[in-house]
């Protein structure tokens, strides 16, 4: 099997030759830890990666500082981890959003990097494209979570109202993305952090989930398949999201408290598990042994049988060794070929490697 093929098998719930490699992220300090000034695309090849994920491009107009405003009006800072993040947005009332423009999401520009990944790995690798819900975008653009929460309290209507408009451009981001030759599409909304959701239940179904199944139904329509990115503990709304369609869950983050072998035997036979290497303590600080007992454990966990594509439990974001990850894939062509040792499952199956972090 190409690296294609075995992501795919995976996504549909069937035994690859070997489990897939894949990442939401891999941030430019890893990837020059381990190769210098290369390209993403190099990247993806000099490390025989089964799949990668490609984000829209972006148009920055420098504001002073290390600041930009993007085409939908919002501000990003760079934060000390080198990273950017949503600092503020532009609408704040409702005769702002009567008053937004949306971007054009049939721009050209936005999917040149789709279409170059396309040119250089279709049916080699498999290229998941990141679009989104509306939940993201939603506190992106009215300023941060507290405005958007406030809101559901408040003016629940016109948080709604916000998320229709929104979904006119994702929807038509995900329809152009699969037409240029995306293989699977990825929404990257966080809804949980360690403790639990950010959010109720209750408000997650009102005013997120329908979104999820939107997507869900419009990916399915068009043939292909639906990665759901959320971090943290997730399993007050976990049988919402299952049930919702998605076809693979990402990234199943154990620190907190998600473990991939109970998510396996509950949802197993539902969905295809992504993850879920710790990113937080073991791929940032661990030793070369204690990465490869959490890879051990992962894949004793949730590669038996197929539908388990290995990645960490949340990027390989700035903070993370890059030998650490130069680690992590080795060991998982190693240990992750099909069958899976059934030795390697009775020992590790029952361990978990995250209690010493908790």
């Amino acid at each position: 099997m190409n690296g294609y093929q075995r992501f795919l098998t995976a996504v549909k719930k069937k035994q690859p030759d070997m489990v897939p490699l894949w990442e939401l992220i891999i941030n430019r300090p890893v990837i020059e830890g381990l190769y210098g000034d290369i390209s993403f695309l190099d990247f993806v090849e000099k490390e025989d990666l089964d799949g990668f994920t490609i984000f829209e491009e972006s148009r920055r107009e420098n504001i002073g500082g290390d600041a930009y405003r993007d085409e939908w009006g919002i501000i990003w800072k760079l934060e000390p981890n080198n990273i950017y993040y949503p600092y503020d947005g532009p609408i704040k009332t409702c005769d702002d959003l009567s008053k937004f423009k949306l971007p054009d999401a049939d721009a050209d520009y936005l999917y040149a990097p789709l279409k170059e990944a396309v040119k250089r790995f279709k049916d080699e690798k498999a290229i998941a494209f990141i679009a989104h819900e509306t939940f993201e975008y939603s506190h992106y653009l009215l300023g941060g979570m507290e405005n958007l929460f406030l809101s559901y309290m408040k003016d629940p209507n016109f948080v709604k109202e916000l998320s229709e408009t929104i979904w006119q451009y994702k929807e038509k981001s995900i329809k152009n993305a699969l037409e240029i030759g995306a293989d699977v599409i990825v929404t990257g909304d966080d809804y949980a952090g360690r403790l639990g959701p950010m959010m109720s239940p209750e408000h997650f179904r009102e005013f997120i989930l329908p979104y999820v199944k939107k997507a869900a139904y419009l990916i399915h329509s068009l043939g292909s398949y639906y990665i759901k990115h959320t971090d943290g503990k997730i399993w007050k709304i976990l049988d919402d999201l299952v049930y919702a369609g998605i076809d693979v869950l990402d990234p199943i983050e154990p620190i907190a408290d998600m473990d991939i072998g109970e998510v396996k035997e509950k949802y197993g036979d539902k969905i295809c598990l992504a993850g879920n290497v710790d990113a937080t303590a073991v791929l940032t600080r661990g030793s070369k042994e204690e990465v490869i007992e959490a890879i051990k454990e992962t894949i004793a966990k949730a590669s038996p049988g197929g539908g388990h594509i290995m990645a960490s439990s949340n990027s390989i974001h700035p903070g993370v060794d890059p030998q650490n990850y130069r680690t992590m894939v080795e060991a998982t062509r190693e240990y992750g070929r099909y069958p899976i040792d059934e030795e390697l499952i009775s020992k590790y199956k029952d361990k978990s490697y995250i209690k010493k972090y908790f």
